[in-house]
């Protein structure tokens, strides 16, 4: 991965400095949803289409039939009949997606089509073959052009050093009484020792497990029992479209927004991730591995995105129960 194409920022970090690595959950009240999630799930992917969360805090579940539309009524959420259900829209982007750089696709439940999501490096006879693919799917993709160019966008949360690198922390997690944090993959794959600061004086810990691309998310053991370990998180879940949520990053500060898809697949010239949380929040350089929350439930890892803060921007996020899972580890 060439410098250059990861952007540093160069925000001070007097929360580290102070001996608290981490963050702590603003003390706000996450989401009410019912599990739409998994009410779609159980319909099965030929009678449902995802579920989101309106803008009046209501769970909505797409169905493609009247009998499924009863089942979720039951439930005390809202049915919406729609023409394209999940297995229809997977097998479309299935066969659109060509792992095209500079496109990230995902599926969004509000308008029951696909989401093209294209940078400004996809341009010529790229831009318009792809096009021309969404405008053969009648209606069922879209094409959104985003500011710039998707990349990871390393930082978040406290800042970390690691290999000449600036990144930042996403969350403090632990397994008994062995204490970790987590941030990208795309930032543990640079470096296997972590620090506080930029001149390396004072080390945090060491690398033991990372993940890039694919997935985007890497854990680091700590070897500093001087620093205080910071939480403030209750759980960990998986977003729904819809939800508000949170991102904090040493560059750009805490920012808010909205979860617009799930599954999304991301294109970055370094490598295709997939399964990413999208979200119309802005990111900049600096914020990547950072944490995506709502209230006290931590949700995600700041992967990369186009745009910035100034004009708005989209971010991906990793999900943060499959990083959880995979080195057996919880928020606390």
């Amino acid at each position: 991965m060439r410098a250059t194409r990861i952007v540093l920022a160069i925000a001070t970090a007097a929360t580290v400095a102070a001996g608290l690595v981490g963050i702590t959950a603003p003390a706000q009240a996450a989401p009410s949803h019912v599990d739409g999630v998994a009410l779609a799930a159980s319909l099965g992917d030929d009678r449902s289409a995802g579920s989101y969360v309106d803008t009046a805090g209501r769970t909505v579940v797409n169905v493609t039939d009247a009998a499924a539309a009863d089942a979720v009524r039951a439930t005390g959420a809202q049915a919406r009949l729609v023409t394209r259900s999940t297995r229809q829209l997977d097998r479309l982007l299935a066969a659109l997606d060509r792992g095209l750089v500079g496109t990230a696709w995902s599926v969004d439940p509000v308008s029951n089509q696909i989401v093209v999501d294209v940078d400004s490096t996809v341009t010529g006879a790229r831009y318009t073959g792809l096009a021309q693919a969404v405008a053969r799917s009648g209606g069922a993709a879209r094409l959104q052009a985003v500011a710039g160019r998707l990349t990871p966008t390393i930082g978040a949360g406290d800042a970390i050093y690691g290999g000449g690198y600036r990144c930042s922390l996403g969350f403090n997690v632990r397994n008994g009484s062995t204490y970790y944090f987590l941030t990208a993959g795309h930032c543990t794959d640079l470096a296997s020792e972590w620090f506080a600061n930029a001149t390396h004086t004072t080390k945090l810990g060491d690398r033991t497990g990372t993940s890039f691309p694919g997935n985007d998310y890497g854990i680091v053991r700590y070897t500093n029992t001087s620093v205080t370990k910071t939480g403030g998180f209750s759980s960990a879940a998986n977003p729904v479209v819809g939800q508000s949520a949170t991102r904090r990053g040493s560059t750009t500060g805490t920012r808010s927004g909205t979860v617009t898809g799930l599954n999304a697949t991301v294109h970055y010239a370094e490598g295709t991730v997939k399964g990413m949380i999208r979200t119309d929040i802005c990111a900049e350089g600096g914020d990547s591995g950072g944490p995506l929350y709502s209230g006290s439930t931590a949700l995600g890892l700041t992967s990369g995105g186009s745009g910035n803060c100034r004009t708005g921007g989209i971010t991906y996020f990793q999900p943060v129960v499959e990083a959880l899972g995979k080195y057996n580890v919880s928020v606390y």
